[in-house]
């Protein structure tokens, strides 16, 4: 039996979507409140958190955002928990045995569990679960990726399950313990059907109440919860009778709320605000660095001229990063110099600063490949004028459409005209439709095979489920490598070449590494965050 103290995880964290920092492990700055420093936690009463942006929804399994899983956490747990010294511990498996060729994992599960329904937690609901991902009714996004290469599942007895794997994976563990891979209960999700991310059932410390759209989401403390992960000192029910999650998409706003008592606790603080909280007698300032992959723009490789490594090479000279960082984020974010944050398995750190901003040298680019200025400025060729169409989406996350104005005026000076189009509808856009040139966003993720997802070579049936789509053989087989090999030091390797093969095809533009931060009342104690950098609620109380 393998059991997890020799079940190393064999990489550091990240992201979503979608976000991420710069540091190998969460932190956050001092917290010390009123019912901190007595010893006593407070018990009882209701926290009011500040979300930045709407979930999309409270099923794990198809929720595509991270600020969904700041919701979701609460009401799901997961079969096993990274800790803080990134070894994976149980959770609701209490022990697992590895087949010798790596591609059946069998756990032990605990006995005393029971979804917010009533019903039992047990093997038939792991294998619905993972199941479920798979199953294309679902229309599952992020969990898809996560679960790979998850084949299917075999019901032992009652609280036995065996998972089998279509090929080794050295993140399937890791990838087990994130929210998005959740267990949810199979009666609530058979009754509800589409509607179950509005109807919420899951084993977690909370259960849901309501979501009025775009205004909160009410979670309530789950009495019979004893089953807490290792990285939250209570391991009972929390201490909170209520948790409200506001959905707060104006920053002045919901800073300001908290200030002026109107909420406990809002999320990522833009950086104007950072210093003057840190400051402030009343309020006090959480950050945590999560991992994955940062803020990039991705280039469209599917359609002309975005199909030539040239004219990416001009865009990506073009554009002057730091001046975006330095413009928008005031020394409060790191420039991003990878596909891969720093601190994640096989960062490579001899990316940065390995290249500068270089506006003649885009021009020449730009030059040989036959674009040539136009009277208005703007380059042309047979006839059709060289322009980029960059989709962002609504509302204006960490300043995000103010990156696309940037980027717009930068472009100009090469000849570029850029057509900004800023829409809530992105899924739709991007994913489906795959209208667009340049597309921004980030991912939390554990492990460094979560560039897979993104920059490899997708199925000729599925061209769409890739991003980036990669189309370069060197590169698919690089991170087909990364995502068998046991040993952490060549998978190192493996990710260093293949961050390297992306760079210099300039299939990207890295921008930013992202500090989560939480603006808190000194009322508030107890949020602590994982190893994604995701907060946590279980310890969270409020003094009277």
């Amino acid at each position: 039996m393998n059991t997890l103290k020799n079940t190393k995880i064999l990489l550091v964290l990240i992201s979503l979507l979608l976000i991420i920092s710069g540091c190998s492990q969460s932190n956050a700055s001092d917290s010390q409140t009123a019912s901190g420093s007595s010893g006593e936690p407070a018990k009882g009463g209701d926290l009011t958190y500040a979300l930045a942006t709407s979930p999309d929804t409270l099923d794990p399994h198809r929720s595509s955002l991270a600020v969904s899983v700041r919701a979701f956490r609460t009401i799901y747990d997961s079969l096993v928990v990274q800790d803080e010294n990134n070894e994976i511990q149980p959770w609701l498996a209490t022990e697992w045995e590895v087949s010798e060729d790596g591609k059946s994992y069998t756990f032990k599960l605990r006995e005393d569990v029971k979804f917010h329904d009533g019903t039992p937690f047990n093997a038939e609901a792991v294998k619905y679960s993972f199941d479920r991902i798979l199953n294309p009714e679902t229309q599952a996004l992020n969990s898809v990726a996560l679960l790979a290469p998850y084949e299917s599942a075999e019901v032992i007895d009652e609280f036995t399950v065996k998972l089998n794997l279509s090929t080794p994976s050295a993140s399937f563990l890791s990838n087990l313990s994130q929210a998005m891979l959740g267990i949810v209960s199979p009666t609530a999700a058979e009754k509800d059907g589409e509607q179950f991310g509005k109807n919420p059932v899951g084993t977690g410390p909370f259960k849901f109440v309501s979501w009025t759209e775009n205004a909160e989401i009410v979670v309530e403390k789950n009495e019979e919860y004893n089953w807490a992960p290792s990285y939250v000192e209570n391991q009972g029910a929390p201490y909170l009778d209520k948790l409200t999650f506001k959905i707060i998409p104006e920053e002045a706003t919901r800073i300001g709320s908290v200030q002026s008592g109107q909420v406990l606790a809002a999320e990522t603080v833009p950086p104007q605000n950072i210093v003057a909280l840190e400051n402030d007698p009343e309020n006090h300032l959480l950050k945590a660095n999560t991992l994955g992959l940062p803020y990039t723009l991705f280039f469209n490789q599917r359609e002309e001229p975005w199909n030539d490594v040239n004219v990416r090479r001009a865009v990506f000279q073009a554009v002057d990063v730091d001046a975006i960082v330095e413009t928008l984020y005031m020394g409060t974010y790191d420039r991003a110099w990878s596909p891969l944050s720093p601190g994640i398995l096989g960062y490579d750190k001899s990316l940065e600063n390995s290249w500068e901003t270089d506006i003649a040298a885009a021009n020449k680019l730009l030059d040989e490949a036959g674009y040539k200025i136009g009277e208005d400025g703007i380059r042309e060729k047979d006839g059709e004028k060289l322009t980029l169409n960059y989709v962002d989406a609504s509302p204006n996350r960490e300043k995000r459409n103010d990156i696309a104005v940037i980027v717009q005026q930068q472009l100009r000076e090469v000849g570029i005209a850029v057509e900004v189009n800023i829409t809530p509808d992105y899924r739709t856009v991007i994913y489906e439709n795959s209208e667009y040139d340049l597309y921004g966003n980030s991912m939390v993720n554990s492990d460094p095979n979560a560039l897979r997802g993104i920059y490899h070579t997708p199925e000729a049936s599925r061209v769409l489920a890739s991003l980036v789509g990669g189309y370069d053989e060197r590169l698919d087989k690089l991170l087909e490598q990364g995502t068998v090999e046991s040993d952490p030091a060549k998978r190192e390797e493996i990710y260093k070449e293949a961050q390297h093969i992306i760079i210099d095809q300039a299939m990207i533009i890295p921008i930013y590494v992202f500090p989560y931060t939480v603006a808190a009342s000194n009322k508030v104690d107890g949020i602590v965050f994982d190893t994604l950098g995701y907060p946590l609620f279980n310890d969270a109380n409020v003094s009277r």
